[in-house]
């Protein structure tokens, strides 16, 4: 079994649900992200507060690069998820 397969997603009730929970977060995520960089944008258009607006863009970065983490992650879970099958069949050899 390999990652990133679509068929992964749907092995059972259990990866389906996986794999809905992990793409609330990411969507989330995603969401958070995009408005951090919207704020931050605004903020540097005002001198004073272009520290604020430079923290804004460093949590929206952190968010955005948390997206590849959560799609590993996930990925992850549900391969392990789908290998208890192969590992059923080795230890019966």
């Amino acid at each position: 079994m390999k990652l990133f397969r679509h068929e992964n997603r749907q092995k059972s009730h259990e990866s389906r649900v996986t794999y809905a929970r992990f793409e609330i977060v990411y969507t989330f995520v995603d969401f958070a992200a995009a408005v951090s960089f919207v704020v931050g944008s605004i903020l540097f258009f005002y001198n004073d507060l272009q520290t604020a607006g430079t923290w804004f863009f460093l949590f929206g970065s952190t968010l955005f690069a948390l997206k590849p983490t959560l799609r590993l992650m996930r990925e992850v879970r549900l391969y392990r998820m789908g290998d208890t099958d192969d590992l059923a069949a080795r230890l019966n050899h």
